[in-house]
């Protein structure tokens, strides 16, 4: 019974990742964070990188984080930076500033986004291999460390997606590969009153910058006990290998050597 069901889970999750790689790509007149990069880099000044959500009042990206250099950057960025080793895989690389690091420190970099102008950007930065991709349409090529910086592991969306995450991992991560993410335990949010939702850590957010608008996109902020658990769950180790200075962290995923 157990062997079944884990098949036909499978064969669910395989199912979702092939409707997830049909998904459209972003046009320029849709993306606010690329315009907001490619004018930060062209002019070192932008004007505000808004961001809306239904649970939290305003906020805005600050763009200069986008640009940091590996000493501006937060320790736990700089730990996986330090443990990245092999071909790696950049997801969701913005303004390149983690893949300019590794890059100069001779690693084997990839650098991927959906902002077509952040490719754009990060080419003219000199990031030697960068596309416009989806990471959840990778296939037919093996990365042995994969970086999801920056709250990364957010684009997973929701916790019902996760299975599909580490079925991608099945197919992307070469053997002794390593996934380094880090992400925010915002339970301290809700201390006072905690929302009627399934899991407070999936949240929905937009972005604005000057009159462009992006489409609204789910994103999970996951705690580091709930992503230790769903990746045993899905055959993987999960640990924690850094503790930032604000309810974030680091974590390490591996393939779970028992299986």
């Amino acid at each position: 019974m157990l062997i079944r069901n884990f098949a036909s889970q499978q064969s669910k999750n395989t199912n979702q990742v092939q409707k997830m790689q049909t998904m459209k790509r972003m046009s320029h007149n849709n993306d606010p964070m690329g315009k907001a990069i490619a004018e930060y880099h062209k002019y070192k000044k932008a004007d505000r990188l808004r961001v809306f959500s239904p649970m939290f009042e305003e906020d805005e990206i600050p763009l200069p984080t986008l640009f940091r250099t590996y000493e501006e950057m937060p320790e736990i960025e700089r730990q996986a930076l330090c443990m990245a080793k092999g071909r790696t895989l950049d997801v969701g690389a913005a303004a390149g500033c983690h893949s300019l690091v590794l890059q100069q420190w001779g690693t084997d970099v990839t650098a991927i986004d959906i902002s077509p102008l952040s490719v754009q950007t990060m080419k003219q930065r000199g990031v030697k291999n960068v596309r416009e991709q989806d990471f959840f349409t990778l296939e037919g090529e093996q990365f042995d460390t994969i970086l999801m910086l920056m709250n990364g592991i957010g684009i997973v969306g929701t916790l019902q997606r996760m299975p599909v995450f580490f079925c991608l991992l099945d197919k992307i991560l070469a053997p002794g590969g390593q996934v380094l993410c880090d992400s925010s335990d915002i339970s301290y949010v809700f201390e006072d009153y905690m929302p009627d939702m399934e899991y407070y850590g999936e949240q929905h957010f937009r972005m604005q910058y000057n009159n462009t608008i992006g489409e609204p996109f789910p994103w999970l902020y996951i705690d580091a006990d709930k992503l230790c658990h769903l990746a045993k769950e899905n055959g993987y180790n999960a640990e924690v290998v850094a503790e930032g200075s604000h309810y974030d962290y680091l974590a390490r995923i591996t393939k779970d050597k028992d299986l």
